[in-house]
């Protein structure tokens, strides 16, 4: 089961089902979607958050290969304002978008701070791998505001087209050592 995490701006709540319509406003945007995996489909179709959650998420919750939350403000619970993830895998085991009224904001640092926390602290995992496109910027400031160490340069098919990727990588003994210096 996925628990509710939270960020001093943010909780961080399991996805579930209801949360469909509220994603399907948000996330079908070009700005948003071109980066991630050519696995999202595009052109969005109407019902694209209500598959996804039914059809891929929430079974890989309940297997206990992933664990999805949406973030909301506390400052407005009631409404999302993205999505981050986990998975297990071998080269794949985080991701988010976050709408674009609250991009450059620096909630998705803190709530990659909390699911990061959560996969070494909780789960016990020894290594997190990170995946994204070379040219997306912004994820990648996160990923070295975390410590994180660029590990290898790919090619991979995302939704705008075939890019170089990188991987970023970081350890639960690195990730250790940084909060316990931040503190």
């Amino acid at each position: 089961m996925t628990p509710q995490l939270e960020t001093p701006r943010l909780f961080l709540r399991p996805l579930v089902l209801a949360d469909a319509p509220q994603i399907q406003l948000l996330f079908p945007h070009w700005e948003i979607v071109r980066y991630l995996g050519a696995v999202v489909p595009w052109p969005y179709p109407p019902d694209g958050a209500y598959r996804f959650g039914r059809d891929v998420a929430l079974p890989a919750v309940e297997r206990a290969e992933a664990w999805h939350w949406t973030l909301r403000l506390k400052s407005a619970p009631e409404s999302l304002i993205g999505s981050i993830s986990l998975r297990k895998g071998e080269d794949n085991n985080r991701g988010f978008w976050l709408g674009l009224p609250w991009q450059r904001q620096g909630y998705m640092t803190e709530a990659c701070e909390a699911v990061t926390d959560y996969w070494f602290d909780v789960l016990g995992f020894s290594l997190m791998r990170v995946p994204k496109a070379r040219a997306n910027i912004a994820s990648r400031r996160i990923s070295q505001t975390q410590g994180m160490r660029l590990v290898a340069i790919v090619e991979r098919d995302f939704v705008s087209g075939r890019l170089p990727a990188e991987i970023w990588e970081i350890t639960a003994e690195e990730w250790h050592a940084r909060r316990r210096a931040a503190k």
